[in-house]
C-alpha cells in the first residue's frame, strides 16, 4: 500500500506543479477561448488543464519503470505504451478543440483511433463477461465492445464538465472506490499483471484529479477541457476493463469466493464498475436522447445538461457541485459495501450496503431538492382579536 500511496502522492505534486505552469503560460499567452452561451463561468479561463494531467501521468509512469515496486506492471510494455499513446492522441485532439472548436465528426473519429489503440495495440479487451463461465469467445466482439465502452465513456466523463470542480472531484469519489475494490480483489484472488495493472491505473487517476482540483477549484483558475475530461474517461474505462474484464471464470465460477449462489453477488464486478461512472452515463444518455429527439447531432451542444438543470433549480455552481460528489459517493460506496459482503469470510451480508444506499438515496434527493422548497418555514399567522 505505500507503493500506492507513493504513486498517488509523486502523480499529485507533478500535476499540481505543471498545473501552475500551464496556467501561468496560458494567462500570459491569452491561450483562453471566448466564453460560449452554455458557459456557467464569467471571465475568460484556461482550458489546459488536461495538458497539466497528462504530463503528471507520463512522468510518473516513466518513473515507475525504473522501480521495482511497479516491475509487474510493466511485464506488458505494449499495455502502457499504447494507454500512453492514446492518452496523447486525446489531448491533442482535445486541446485543438478548446482552442478552434473542432467539428464533433473529427472528435468522434479520434476517440474511435485512441480506443482502438488501446484494444488491439495494447490488448485492453473484455476477454470475459462475468456471469457465471460465460466467456466473450469471439475476437471481433471482444475488440467491439470494448472499443464502444471505451468511447461510449470517453464522452460521458466529457458531457458533464460544465462546473468549477465537477470532474475532476467526481472522477476523484470514483476512482477512489475503484481502486479499494480493484485492490481487495488483485490482493484476495487475482494478483495477475493486467489487474496490477488496473489498480496502478486507478491511483495514477486519483494523483491526477487531486492535483489538478486546487485550480479547478470554484472559483476555477483553469479548466480541464476536452483534453482533460476525453484522458479521465479513457484512463477510468481502460482501467475498468483491466480489472473486470479479465477475471478468470473459475474464479467467478467458484461459489466459495464470491457468494455465486445468489444472485447479486453474480452482478458486482460488473455493477460496480459502471456505478462509478453512472452520473455521467445519465447525462450523457439523456443528451443524446434529448438531441436526438430534437433531430439534432447527439453531439450538438446545449445548456441542458444535469448540471444545467441544478442551477436553474436555484443552486450555487458549488452547492450543485457537492450534489454531484454525494450521488456519486452514496451509489459508489454502497455497491463497494456489496461487494465486501460477497467475499470470503463474510458470504451473503448484502444488508450494509443495501442500508447505505437507501439511506443515502434519500439524503441525496433531500439535498438534490430546490434550496427554496428545503429551507421554506411555515409562517404562523397572527391571532386576530375580535
Amino acid at each position: 500500500m505505500r507503493d500506492y500511496l507513493f504513486a498517488f502522492v509523486i502523480t499529485g505534486g507533478l500535476t499540481f506543479v505543471f498545473s501552475w505552469v500551464v496556467w501561468r503560460v496560458a494567462m500570459k499567452f491569452g491561450l483562453h477561448p471566448a466564453i460560449r452561451e452554455r458557459d456557467v463561468h464569467k471571465n475568460p479561463t484556461p482550458r489546459l488543464g488536461g495538458v497539466a494531467m497528462f504530463i503528471g501521468m507520463l512522468g510518473f509512469f516513466v518513473l515507475s519503470s525504473q522501480l521495482p515496486a511497479f516491475a509487474i506492471v510493466w511485464q506488458e510494455p505494449s499495455m502502457v505504451w499504447s494507454l500512453l499513446g492514446a492518452a496523447a492522441l486525446m489531448v491533442v485532439v482535445g486541446v485543438a478543440d478548446d482552442l478552434w472548436d473542432l467539428d464533433w465528426m473529427i472528435k468522434l473519429g479520434a476517440q474511435f483511433v485512441a480506443a482502438w489503440i488501446v484494444v488491439f495495440l495494447g490488448g485492453i479487451q473484455i476477454f470475459y463477461l462475468p456471469f457465471g463461465q460465460q466467456v466473450v469467445v469471439s475476437s471481433w466482439v471482444s475488440i467491439s465492445l470494448s472499443i464502444l465502452l471505451i468511447v461510449i465513456v470517453m464522452n460521458a466523463v466529457n458531457f458533464i464538465d460544465g462546473l468549477d470542480g465537477l470532474v475532476a472531484g467526481v472522477c476523484l469519489i470514483a476512482n477512489a472506490v475503484f481502486f479499494a475494490y480493484s485492490a481487495m480483489l488483485v490482493r484476495d484472488f487475482d494478483n495477475s499483471e493486467q489487474s496490477n495493472t488496473g489498480v496502478f491505473i486507478a491511483i495514477v487517476l486519483l494523483g491526477m484529479c487531486a492535483g489538478f482540483l486546487p485550480f479547478n477549484w470554484n472559483p476555477a483558475r483553469m479548466f480541464m477541457g476536452d483534453a482533460g475530461a476525453l484522458l479521465l474517461g479513457l484512463m477510468m474505462a481502460s482501467s475498468a476493463i483491466v480489472v473486470t474484464g479479465n477475471l478468470p471464470p473459475n474464479l467467478l465460477s467458484d461459489n466459495d469466493l464470491f457468494g455465486r449462489s445468489q444472485l447479486l453477488g453474480a452482478f458486482i464486478p460488473v455493477i460496480l464498475p459502471v456505478v462509478i461512472v453512472l452520473l455521467p452515463l445519465v447525462d450523457f444518455g439523456l443528451a443524446v436522447v434529448r438531441r436526438m429527439g430534437q433531430g439534432k447531432s447527439p453531439f450538438s451542444p446545449d445548456r441542458k445538461h444535469l448540471h444545467h438543470r441544478m442551477l436553474d433549480m436555484g443552486h450555487t455552481d458549488r452547492n450543485a457541485v457537492f450534489v454531484f460528489y454525494a450521488w456519486t459517493a452514496v451509489v459508489s460506496l454502497s455497491v463497494l459495501l456489496m461487494y465486501i459482503g460477497t467475499t470470503k469470510g463474510w458470504p451473503g451480508r448484502y444488508w450494509p450496503g443495501v442500508v447505505f444506499l437507501v439511506v443515502g438515496c434519500i439524503a441525496c434527493v433531500i439535498v438534490t431538492l430546490p434550496p427554496a422548497r428545503r429551507t421554506r418555514r411555515v409562517v404562523p399567522q397572527r391571532k386576530v382579536l375580535s
